[in-house]
C-alpha cells in the first residue's frame, strides 16, 4: 500500500485542511506515515504570518530536496500560504517540487489506486473549516493576500460534513476560518454563526463544538448568547486583541479600542462566568514605545487570560504595514518585550490553573502522548492522565492533582 506524509505548520486552518488530505488519500488507499523517508507522496502545508514560520517551510524544502534526488518518483508538493498566484516563481524557485496547489483546494493531481473511495475512522477531535479568506486586510497581515476574500461554505454542506464526521467516530468539531465571526455574511439569507453553531448542535453523537478565530469587531451579542445557551457549544474562544494601545491598534488597522475590547470581554465574562478566554499579542509593531508596550502588559495583567499566543512583529512583503512603516523597533528589543509577556503569562496561568487542584474536570481523550492519555476540557486545559484501559475517543472525568501553566495532570475519578 502507497504511504503518504503531511508536513504542517502554522494556523489551525492549515491543520483543518490538512485533515482533510488526509482523508482524501486514505479514500484514495494511500496509508499515513510518520517519516516522510517512507512515503511515497511528501505535502507541505505552509505557512508565512512570519518571516520564521517561511523559513522553517524553506528549510524543509531544502531537506526534502536531497530525498526526492535519491528517490526521483516521490511525488512532493507544496500547498498553504507560500503558494501564491506567482507559481512560475514558485517552480523557479523550488523545481524539485513536483506540485504547488492554493490553500483550501483539492489536488486534482492525486493518482487514485481505489476506483471506489473507502471510508475512514476520524479522530475524536477534528477541525472543520467553515469559512475561506479574509476582508480585514489588518496591515500586518499576509493572509487576504494568500487566501482571498471570504467564502462561506452552505450551513447544509457543513451539517452533512459534521454528520458523516460523527458516523465515523468523531467526538469534538472545531469552526475554523480566519475569521469565523464573517461566517455567512455572503450567503443568500446571510446566516451568522451563532446560527450554524445552533443548526449543529442538535447532532446525535456529536459532543462538543469550538470556534476560532474572532475578530473583536465582528463578535456580537448573538454569539456570546449562542455560548451561553447551546448545551454542546463548549465555554472558550480567542479573541485576539494584538495590542493594549489605541494608536498601535489603529496602525494596525484592527477596527476597534481597547475601551471596546474591554467591554466586550467584561459582557462576555457577566454572561457566561465560566468562559474560558485566550488572545493574541503582537510585540514590536513599528513605532511601537516601550509606554505603548507597557499599555498591553497592563491589559493582559487586568484582564488575566487563560492563554496568550504572543510573537514579535515580522514585515510580510506585500502588506500595507510592509509598504508604509518602517520596521524601527530592533530586533533584541522585540525579544525582550515578547520574553516579558511570557513571563507575566506563565505567572497567570499557573494561578489560573491551580485552581483546578483537587477539582474534577470532564475531558475528550484524544489519543496518547508519552505513555500517556491526553485530552482537553471543556474550557481548552490540556490534561494528562495515566490508565491502562483504552480510552480514545472517550469523555472522562479526571481528578486534579498537579497543576502548572500548560498543562495539568490527574487520575480517572
Amino acid at each position: 500500500m502507497p504511504h503518504y506524509y503531511i508536513w504542517t505548520i502554522g494556523c489551525q486552518m492549515n491543520k483543518a485542511e490538512s485533515e482533510r488530505l488526509g482523508s482524501l488519500f486514505e479514500q484514495h488507499g494511500y496509508q499515513a506515515t510518520t517519516t516522510a523517508n517512507e512515503a511515497d507522496i511528501i505535502v507541505l502545508n505552509s505557512c508565512v504570518v512570519r518571516q520564521s514560520a517561511e523559513d522553517k517551510v524553506t528549510n524543509k524544502l531544502d531537506n526534502l530536496q536531497v530525498l526526492k534526488k535519491q528517490r526521483p518518483n516521490l511525488t512532493l508538493a507544496l500547498t498553504g500560504c507560500l503558494v501564491d498566484s506567482n507559481l512560475a516563481q514558485l517552480s523557479k524557485d523550488f523545481p524539485y517540487v513536483d506540485h504547488f496547489f492554493k490553500p483550501g483546494e483539492i489536488p486534482l493531481w492525486l493518482p487514485g489506486t481505489q476506483t471506489t473511495p473507502q471510508t475512514q475512522d476520524a479522530p475524536p477531535a477534528v477541525y472543520l473549516p467553515i469559512i475561506q479568506g479574509c476582508d480585514n486586510f489588518c496591515s500586518y497581515c499576509i493572509v487576504p493576500y494568500r487566501r482571498g476574500r471570504e467564502r462561506s461554505r452552505p450551513i447544509e454542506e457543513l451539517k452533512n460534513e459534521v454528520e458523516d464526521l460523527v458516523r465515523r467516530g468523531a467526538k469534538e468539531i472545531t469552526l475554523v476560518g480566519q475569521n469565523v465571526d464573517s461566517y455567512g455574511h455572503d450567503l443568500p439569507g446571510k446566516p451568522d454563526l451563532a446560527g450554524l453553531l445552533s443548526e449543529l448542535n442538535g447532532i446525535e453523537g456529536l459532543a462538543r463544538l469550538r470556534f476560532l478565530t474572532n475578530h473583536p469587531k465582528d463578535m456580537t451579542g448573538r454569539l456570546i448568547e449562542a455560548i451561553a445557551s447551546l448545551d454542546k457549544v463548549c465555554e472558550q474562544f480567542n479573541l485576539p486583541i494584538q495590542s493594549g494601545d489605541n494608536d498601535i491598534l489603529k496602525l494596525m488597522r484592527r477596527d476597534y479600542t481597547v475601551e471596546h475590547y474591554h467591554r466586550l470581554i467584561a459582557e462576555t465574562r457577566r454572561r457566561i462566568p465560566e468562559i474560558s478566554i485566550s488572545t493574541d499579542i503582537i510585540v514590536g509593531f513599528p513605532s511601537e514605545t516601550e509606554a505603548q508596550f507597557q499599555h498591553t502588559l497592563d491589559l493582559l495583567a487586568e484582564l488575566r487570560f487563560e492563554t496568550v499566543h504572543v510573537a514579535a512583529y515580522s514585515p510580510r512583503p506585500g502588506t500595507i504595514a510592509a509598504r508604509e512603516l518602517e520596521d524601527n523597533v530592533p530586533a533584541a528589543e522585540k525579544s525582550r518585550r515578547l520574553n516579558q509577556i511570557e513571563k507575566l503569562q506563565e505567572r497567570i496561568s499557573t494561578e489560573v490553573n491551580a485552581n483546578l487542584l483537587g477539582k474534577t474536570v470532564e475531558i475528550l481523550v484524544e489519543g496518547r502522548k508519552k505513555g500517556k492519555w491526553q485530552g482537553r476540557t471543556r474550557s481548552g486545559k490540556l490534561v494528562f492522565f495515566t490508565d491502562s484501559s483504552n480510552w480514545r475517543g472517550r469523555l472522562v472525568n479526571i481528578r486534579i492533582e498537579k497543576a502548572g501553566a500548560w498543562s495539568l495532570q490527574g487520575s480517572p475519578s
